[in-house]
């Protein structure tokens, strides 16, 4: 399996609000960058969006290290969450919907195509790939809002 190592970000500008997210894939000496934005949105889905594209970049299963500064994506995933939402119909311990449940179906999806180990970072913490991601995910926002100014 090819080895590629993956740190994604999102944000969002207000929350809910305008958000962004930005991924850098890592293969050998190949670097792929990808961002996007919607107009409407919340920080977590943000993140979970980043981690989407990037393993949906991904063309054939590898074994995937994935950096994320977000508790919410590295835990659901390190502890297992999925199996509780699956046991109880995608409702959380209040007995509500799963938020975000789109977006986590998907990206489980994704995951079980590859061999990914996931892992937390330290957010602004001068993760220089981490930072990076932050600052696609903020340049995809200043664009959506420069493409709605005109």
């Amino acid at each position: 399996m090819k080895e590629v190592v993956i740190y994604t970000d999102g944000a969002c500008s207000g929350n809910p609000g305008p958000g962004g997210w930005g991924t850098v894939l890592l293969y050998g000496e190949t670097r792929k960058e990808l961002n996007g934005a919607e107009v409407l949105t919340t920080n977590q889905r943000m993140e979970l969006k980043a981690a989407v594209m990037a393993l949906a970049a991904l063309k054939m299963p590898c074994a995937v290290t994935l950096y994320s500064d977000s508790a919410y994506l590295i835990n659901a995933f390190v502890q297992n969450w999925f199996a509780k939402w699956e046991v109880n119909g995608w409702l959380n311990s209040k007995k509500q919907p799963v938020e975000n449940a789109d977006l986590w179906r998907e990206l489980r999806s994704l995951a079980k195509e590859h061999r990914v180990t996931w892992v937390k970072v330290k957010g602004h913490a001068g993760v220089p790939e981490n930072e990076r991601c932050d600052q696609l995910a903020r340049a995809a926002i200043a664009g959506l809002r420069a493409s709605s100014a005109t």
